[in-house]
């Protein structure tokens, strides 16, 4: 059985305090980091980071930092349990998403290891290693 596990990456765009979820799939294929960031990929957040004032005080600001410590990790990282968490209570709100459904692939990767989607309690549990 060979398939690759999808990794849920956490995104945060704190000059319009919007944060997303998204699979890795989703960030090269989709729009995501357009409609998040504004910039049209992935590797365009450096520079935009580097370069775009407002979105640097509005970081250092959401964060409490000075400017000189911004990483790119701030903004764009694999998602922890405590983020899935957080999400959940959001998801679970939409009304489209009335059903319950898995919101990812039934097997994901996050921060603190391999999670399989429970349909009984909705939520993602962590694959223990026997």
């Amino acid at each position: 059985m060979d398939y690759e596990i999808e990794t849920v990456y956490y995104l945060e765009n704190p000059e319009t305090e919007q944060i997303k979820f998204a699979t890795g799939s989703q960030l090269r294929y989709e729009d995501i980091i357009k409609d998040v960031f504004g910039v049209a990929s992935i590797h365009d957040l450096p520079m935009m980071i580097q370069y775009n004032k407002g979105f640097q005080t509005c970081l250092c600001k959401s964060h409490g930092i000075k400017e000189t410590e911004i990483t790119l990790e701030m903004i764009l990282r694999v998602a922890s349990k405590m983020d899935l968490r957080d999400f959940r209570e959001q998801y679970l709100k939409e009304p489209e998403n009335e059903d319950k459904s898995c919101p990812f692939e039934s097997v994901i990767r996050l921060q603190e290891g391999i999670f399989k989607w429970d349909e009984e309690e909705c939520a993602y549990n962590l694959i223990k290693n026997k």
